[in-house]
């Protein structure tokens, strides 16, 4: 058998992730000298209110090699093989975290698999791997499958103020467009593995508009895109921009996922996003 194990970075319900079985390893997000577990120790309703009142940006870090171990442990006694599907390590240090810890069980077999995505896409692509796992398909053929969708993956989000990526230093190419950060409320999509500037609108309702015509534009009217919405403090928002994609898009479904507070830290408040796969 193989078991999918990813982080919280993926955005997906903890709930759901526990109803199916598949192992979640928290990120830490650090408030001056405390640091705390992304979801279990950490929601992002409580984060917001702590972000809200510090003075200083928060930091995030990778979570602990030691995090792994029960996970490989489990897996290695029942003789299972694991798949890890890790956030964009342009981005993270998550790989190399479940890499390290990887070592104190020699002879256990591990797919590391560098998404180069994030939040919702990553999601989705722990959703279609642990699918595959229960219909009793091998790792590798789960690995192919993945690798697969990877270069086919879209990413666009808008964000309230570059602000936040910009201190966490996650910006990547976006950093050019902090000259014009009054001015613009750009969308910015993750390409090759970081934010990088897509477009560039004056106001957010603009940008809102465009991101939807943006996902009309490239993402296939089927399932198979695994289409999804990301948000944080932006609820009402994200809801109206799913309906007009279900519309748009002939689609029935479409989810909508909170964004956790270690990608929070670097997206802010109002932030939203929709990934998708061509």
């Amino acid at each position: 058998m193989t078991v999918i194990v990813t982080d919280t970075t993926c955005g997906l319900p903890l709930d759901l992730l526990k109803k199916r079985g598949i192992p979640c390893v928290p990120q830490v997000v650090i408030f001056g000298d405390r640091s705390f577990h992304d979801g279990g120790e950490l929601d992002t309703a409580t984060f917001l209110k702590m972000l809200k009142a510090s003075r200083a940006l928060p930091k995030t870090a990778a979570p602990e090699p030691a995090l792994y171990f029960p996970i490989f442990k489990k897996a290695f006694e029942k003789r299972e093989d694991l798949i890890v599907l890790a956030p964009s390590s342009k981005i993270s240090g998550t790989i190399r975290s479940a890499q390290t810890a990887a070592q104190e069980f020699p002879g256990l077999n591990i797919h590391f698999i560098d998404t180069l995505t994030i939040s919702c896409n990553l999601g989705s692509l722990v959703l279609v791997a642990d699918d595959m796992a229960k219909d009793g398909r091998s790792g590798d053929e789960i690995e192919s499958r993945i690798r697969d969708m990877l270069p086919r993956g879209r990413l666009y989000f808008v964000v309230d103020t570059l602000e936040y990526l910009a201190k966490g230093g996650r910006i990547g190419g976006a950093r050019a467009l902090l000259g014009e950060l009054v001015r613009i409320k750009p969308i910015l999509a993750v390409s090759n593995g970081q934010a990088e500037p897509y477009e560039q609108q004056r106001t957010r309702k603009r940008s809102l508009k465009r991101l939807i015509d943006i996902v009309e534009e490239q993402c296939p009217r089927t399932m198979n895109a695994h289409l999804s919405v990301l948000q944080v403090a932006a609820e009402r928002d994200a809801c109206a921009l799913a309906d007009d994609l279900k519309i748009r898009l002939g689609l029935q479904e479409i989810p909508i996922y909170e964004l956790p507070p270690a990608i929070t830290v670097h997206g802010g408040p109002k932030a939203m996003g929709v990934g998708f796969f061509v």
